[in-house]
Formats: structure tokens, C-alpha cells, sequence
């Protein structure tokens, strides 16, 4: 397994651990809610999480009509310093750890506790296990030069003015080894302060079963996507975007 510089300064500004679960016909809403007696005293904050259904309904000689329904779906806790977040829905669970960022052990520990609290509400089947890490990168760019700090930076064609203020791009690949995917995402953030350049980098990482992952399977899946979004990570910025970092 590859080894990688350890970023003292990484510019991770959210990461999240998500659980893809089918939906029990018989689980409530309500006995997502009593997951809160649990974890009151670590994440007071709770609030519902409402999901939008809508169609549109067609009559002959009439326009079409929006119909819509609006129903709580489950449940949003939040730590005293609104740093971690804990989703707990019908159809999955997602943990998040916003910035400051600590270590993938205490991102992991802590999801995995969570878990086996909704694991006891929900008993959960997993359809798909992902990770998911954002990172804002200010780089000290003179020029827009962003072949200096990106590996795959956007390419204007030599003819046209090469002055960029926006782009945006998204890949998805696979990665055959572990049957998982990663979508890739590089935007340019508006720019706040004129000596620094805001470049998003959101990598996705997942593996889906529609027949069901087991418990003990998805957790060791999650180690091999932690691997598998370094080396994304890393192949992505060029050295001197990572002495930026260190």
C-alpha cells in the first residue's frame, strides 16, 4: 500500500462517512428520534430533515399541474461547536467532521459509534458504502497558471484568451481492484482575496451492492476507499501545491 506525505496543513474542509441502507417498510421516523436519547449529551442540536416529492399531473386541455408532498425523513444532530454532524434517515446514515480536520481514526471511531446506534433502531441492510472529502485549496497563483498546481488542469485552446475566472470540471472512474468509483470534481470558487486562488477538489469515493454488503465488509471497505482517495487526492496536485500544505 502507498505511502503519502502526511499534510500538516491539509486544506480539508468537510469529510463524511455515508452508509446507503434499503428502507425497512415498518421503521418510523419516530424511532429514528429516540436515537437522540442516546447522543443528546455529545450532539444537542437535533433537528428534522425534510424530503420533497413532487409529480406533475397532466389533464387533456389543461395545463399541467405540480403536485407535492413534504414529509420528515429523519433526523440532523449537531455537536455544541457545529463541527460534526450525524444524519440519521430511512434509507441511510451519514456522518460528517467539518474543519478543523483531525485524523481519519477519529473520523472513523467516531462514525463507527455512531453506527451501532442506528444500527439498533434500524437494523440496516447496506446497499453502498462511501467517503467523501472536500477540500478548498488557496493557492498563491500568479497568472492563473493552474498547470502549476493541478495535474489535470482545465486547458483553454492556444488561440483564445487564456485569462480563466471560472471552470469546473467532473469525472467519474473505477477503480477494478475494489469494484468501487470515484466521482472527482475541480471548480474554481470565486475569488475573495486577490493574492490567493480558491480551487475546490471533491473527491467521492463509493462501492454499491444491490444485493447488500455485510457489517463487517463495508467497515473494511471504507479502509480501502480511504486508500483509494489519497492516491486520487495526491495524483491530483503537483509537488508544489503540496509544500503548500506541509
Amino acid at each position: 500500500m502507498a505511502k503519502y506525505t502526511h499534510l500538516e496543513k491539509a486544506p480539508i474542509i468537510e469529510a463524511l462517512i455515508d452508509f446507503r441502507v434499503k428502507v425497512r417498510d415498518d421503521l418510523s421516523v419516530e424511532q429514528l428520534e429516540s436515537i437522540y436519547n442516546s447522543i443528546s449529551g455529545q450532539y444537542a442540536d437535533k433537528k428534522a430533515r425534510h424530503k420533497w416529492e413532487g409529480k406533475f399531473e397532466f389533464k387533456k386541455g389543461e395545463p399541467p399541474v405540480s403536485l407535492g408532498t413534504e414529509s420528515i425523513d429523519g433526523y440532523i444532530f449537531t455537536s455544541a461547536d457545529q463541527k460534526q454532524i450525524f444524519q440519521a434517515r430511512l434509507d441511510g446514515f451519514t456522518f460528517s467532521r467539518l474543519k478543523p480536520y483531525e485524523t481519519w481514526e477519529s473520523l472513523r471511531d467516531e462514525a463507527h459509534k455512531l453506527w451501532q446506534i442506528y444500527r439498533e433502531v434500524t437494523s440496516p441492510e447496506i446497499t453502498k458504502v462511501a467517503l467523501r472529502y472536500i477540500n478548498k485549496m488557496e493557492i498563491p497563483l500568479s497568472g492563473k497558471d493552474f498547470s502549476e498546481y493541478l495535474t489535470a488542469a482545465p486547458i483553454v485552446p492556444e488561440g483564445l484568451p487564456q485569462g480563466v475566472s471560472s471552470f469546473l470540471t467532473r469525472i467519474v472512474i473505477h477503480e477494478p481492484e475494489i469494484d468501487a468509483a470515484a466521482i472527482i470534481t475541480q471548480a474554481l470558487e470565486q475569488v475573495v482575496n486577490p493574492n490567493f486562488i480558491p480551487i475546490i477538489l471533491d473527491i467521492d469515493v463509493f462501492k454499491q451492492k444491490s444485493e447488500g454488503i455485510n457489517e463487517k465488509d463495508a467497515w473494511d471497505t471504507l479502509e480501502k476507499l480511504r486508500h483509494f482517495k489519497n492516491k486520487i487526492f495526491f495524483e491530483s496536485i503537483t509537488e508544489k501545491t503540496k509544500e503548500v500544505f506541509l
